[in-house]
C-alpha cells in the first residue's frame, strides 16, 4: 500500500486528518480522533486538506466524530473537503449532514434533492 500512514493531530481547535484513510487504517484513526475530540472542549475544525484518499470509509469515520461531537455539545466543522469526497457525500444523501461539505459544485445530475 502506497502513501502517507494516516494520523490526526490538534492543534488549538483544528483537529487535522492527513495520509491515508481506507479500510485498513480507519479504526485507528477513528479511535485517534475520538480521543483527541474528548480531550477537547471546544468547538472544533476538522480539517481535511492533507488527507490523502477520498474512501467511503471517511464518510463513516466523520460521521462517528460528528454523533460523538454532538453528545458533548461540540460543532464540528469540516475545511478542505476535496471535490470527490464531495461527491461521495452527496450520491449517499450525507452532504446535509455534515457541516463543510457544499455539493453546489457538483454537476446537476448529482444533485439530490
Amino acid at each position: 500500500m502506497t502513501g502517507c500512514p494516516a494520523s490526526v493531530t490538534l492543534d488549538g481547535d483544528t483537529l487535522s486528518v492527513s495520509g491515508s484513510v481506507d479500510p485498513l487504517t480507519v479504526a485507528t484513526v477513528r479511535r485517534e480522533g475520538e480521543k483527541l475530540i474528548l480531550d477537547s472542549e471546544a468547538d472544533l475544525v476538522v480539517d481535511l486538506s492533507a488527507m490523502g484518499t477520498a474512501h467511503s470509509v471517511v464518510l463513516s469515520l466523520l460521521l462517528c466524530w460528528q454523533r460523538l461531537a454532538d453528545s458533548r455539545s461540540q460543532t464540528l466543522r469540516f475545511t478542505g473537503v476535496g471535490d470527490r469526497l464531495v461527491s461521495l457525500a452527496a450520491l449517499s444523501g450525507l452532504d446535509r449532514q455534515l457541516s463543510g461539505f457544499c455539493s453546489q459544485s457538483l454537476p446537476e445530475n448529482l444533485h439530490q434533492s
